[in-house]
């Protein structure tokens, strides 16, 4: 992926900073600032793990203040997509949405006209949103940012971070507040997050960017094994955790809708599909018909955007197929 060294635009197929021996390592993200309720203090438990240790620059949720900057083809920007429509909340907080290619210059808000879709900070790429917050940023240049359009910075570009801010300090603002993080369950689902991150969510990643075919191997490996003992959870339980899906579903979500599309055949994720697993086929389904859901997601921007990666797919062809029925009944109801 191209990226900004210091506050310049570079283009590489993978920012060299990820890659070590020939495999992937996601490099983390570096806005990491929280909203709470009032500007006040973050609770530790909502702190994802690695920020637990550390002291959190805090802002006040206000309603019209933040902006997302997203991609549906990207998973993680996808997240804060899901929570957005959860909770209600696009009155709330605004949404510019990326191209989903990746050109030369990174994601694009620009219309076929020329024209940008940032009608707020008037930028065409997102690589001048990094920069307007910190002019000498050297790294990727990723998706989901949230933005704080009274101090013109990127408030946070974790997406495990923006989930749990728009899950806990905008309820005043949201029309039908959820709790997708409850306090008797958290330890449960970031159990189930730790378990599907590394090896699934971002496991996916480490196969299609692999430089080696041992570090391949290891990734699809770890990609099937998680996969087979979802399918064997999900066989007797409707959602992972509880009686509805928690965050420890929708960040699985995320992941499982994009497969069979673009992880199967451009990541060479190709053991089986989604649609080979009963389990996983149902519970996909009946996620994406969870109210609000099915506006989030694109297939064809899902399969524009991953198949538009040139040095994974030289001739730039997107494949016609698969053939997605997400609206098929799931048949899960009965399920505990």
């Amino acid at each position: 992926m191209p990226q900004l060294l210091n506050g310049r635009w570079v283009e590489d197929e993978v920012a060299a900073s990820e890659m070590r021996d020939g495999a992937f390592h996601r490099e983390p993200t570096r806005f990491r600032r929280w909203i709470t309720v009032d500007g006040g203090p973050v609770g530790p438990r909502l702190l994802t793990p690695e920020l637990r240790e550390t002291t959190v620059e805090t802002l006040p949720a206000e309603a019209g203040r933040y902006r997302l900057y997203v991609a549906k083809i990207c998973p993680w920007a996808s997240r804060t997509l899901i929570w957005r429509a959860l909770e209600g909340l696009e009155e709330a907080i605004s949404v510019v949405v990326a191209n989903p290619e990746l050109g030369p210059d990174g994601w694009s808000f620009l219309d076929p006209d020329g024209r940008t879709r940032d009608e707020v900070e008037g930028i065409d790429h997102l690589h001048q949103l990094y920069v307007k917050s910190d002019p000498g940023y050297s790294g990727k240049v990723s998706v989901p940012a949230l933005w704080d359009t009274r101090t013109k910075t990127i408030v946070n570009n974790e997406s495990a971070d923006i989930v749990r801010m728009l899950d806990t300090a905008f309820d005043a603002f949201a029309a039908h507040p959820v709790d997708l993080f409850p306090a008797e369950q958290r330890d449960a689902i970031e159990e189930w997050n730790g378990r599907i991150y590394d090896r699934l969510n971002n496991g996916v990643y480490r196969a299609g960017f692999a430089k080696t075919q041992t570090a391949y191997e290891a990734a699809f490996d770890d990609v099937f094994a998680t996969l087979d003992a979802l399918e064997a959870h999900l066989t007797t339980r409707r959602f992972l955790v509880a009686e509805r899906p928690l965050e420890a579903d929708w960040r699985l979500f995320v992941t499982l809708v994009r497969f069979d599309a673009a992880y199967y055949g451009l990541f060479k994720c190709n053991l089986r599909r989604i649609a080979d697993y009963p389990a996983l086929s149902g519970w996909l389904r009946d996620l994406h018909q969870q109210p609000g859901v099915a506006a989030t997601v694109s297939i064809d921007h899902i399969k524009r955007g991953y198949w538009s990666i040139r040095h994974l797919n030289p001739s730039g062809i997107v494949p016609k197929g698969p053939a997605l029925d997400l609206d098929a009944p799931h048949g899960r109801e009965g399920l505990g």
